[in-house]
């Protein structure tokens, strides 16, 4: 295999997906699967695993609530025992309340609170206890993901004449993930462990039409992202092609925040 070929090979490497199960979470299991990675998915609905990846090998599931540390505490020891070793993390799950979505006027101090503690407490939690496995191994690699929410602030011109808006809860969330990022990849980079931070915005997902149109309009490459496009930047950022980027955000949204 040549130099910068055998970069972008997984083999041999150990990859943890929590949230594999979603909309580009599943994009991403597949992407690893296809550059010879040992994958784990780490998500709750057994059935979706099924369907998604029962015909493909080298992709196990380990059910786990990523909002619940004893869960996620759990299934790393186990992937410890049965792999040996963590290479790669990403957490790409989206944990939020049933009320997620509602305009500010009915957000809830609590729906607050309970969001903030689901989803940036997850991503706490599990970073952190990755971490310090990858700290005893000398090396690793941990990604989070964000959103272009967490650098810039919404346009909510796009959720005009739909039943569409930005949570308040996510720009804040996906803002600290953004800086956690940071704090933990110059906490840990003196142990060869790598922290970095994937930003889409703009994937298509079913949306209104109304929205979609407005969005394209408003992004300079005139369209929504497809969710597989965000898998190929989260492998370049996992992979030995990366190996010298730390602390680092990409963000994969067709220009928006270029703007």
């Amino acid at each position: 295999m040549n130099f910068f070929t055998k970069m972008l090979d997984f083999s041999d490497k150990v990859v943890i997906v929590t949230g594999g199960l979603g909309l580009i979470g599943k994009q991403l299991v597949l992407a690893f699967n296809e550059f010879n990675a040992t994958v784990i998915v780490l998500d709750l609905l057994s059935e979706r695993f099924e369907e998604y990846f029962s015909s493909c090998e080298n992709i196990h599931f380990f059910k786990t609530d990523i909002a619940e540390p004893k869960e996620i505490q759990t299934s790393v020891e186990r992937i410890i025992k049965d792999f040996r070793k963590i290479d790669v993390w990403i957490n790409a799950a989206y944990p939020r309340t049933t009320d997620w979505g509602k305009a500010i006027d009915e957000v809830s101090f609590e729906s607050w609170n309970e969001n903030l503690k689901l989803h940036l407490g997850s991503y706490f939690w599990s970073s952190k206890t990755v971490l310090e496995v990858m700290k005893e191994q000398k090396t690793g690699n941990l990604i989070n993901f964000s959103s272009i929410y967490g650098v810039v602030g919404p346009n909510f011109d796009v959720y005009k004449g739909t039943d569409m808006t930005m949570p308040v809860a996510y720009s804040a969330i996906k803002g600290a993930i953004t800086n956690l990022t940071r704090y933990f990849a110059t906490l840990y980079g003196s142990h060869n462990v790598r922290v970095n931070c994937i930003a889409p915005g703009g994937i298509y997902n079913h949306q209104p039409e109304k929205f979609v149109e407005k969005y394209n309009e408003l992004t300079p490459l005139k369209r929504m992202g497809r969710d597989y496009e965000i898998a190929m930047p989260t492998l370049f950022l996992a992979s030995e092609a990366a190996s010298y980027i730390t602390g680092q955000t990409i963000i994969v949204d067709g220009g928006w925040t270029a703007q």
